[in-house]
């Protein structure tokens, strides 16, 4: 029997563009800010992530809208 994994890739808009990313891989959904060289942190759900993604916005930034790809 074989387990599936599923893998997905959220993208963070802001107001000016894309903010960042959540990649799901074997060690949570994975933070990256727009522009940065390493990631944020891992987040155990996808929920996590994106509070911590939004934490890492401008201070009086929108909530961002995500869109899978």
């Amino acid at each position: 029997m074989s387990t599936t994994k599923t893998r997905g890739l959220w993208v963070a808009y802001g107001t000016n563009g894309v903010v960042g990313s959540i990649r799901h891989s074997d060690d949570g959904y994975v933070v990256v800010m727009a522009g940065a060289d390493a990631q944020t942190g891992a987040y155990p759900s996808l929920e996590v992530a994106k509070g911590a993604l939004y934490s890492h916005m401008r201070p009086g930034s929108s909530w961002p809208r995500y869109q899978e790809h």
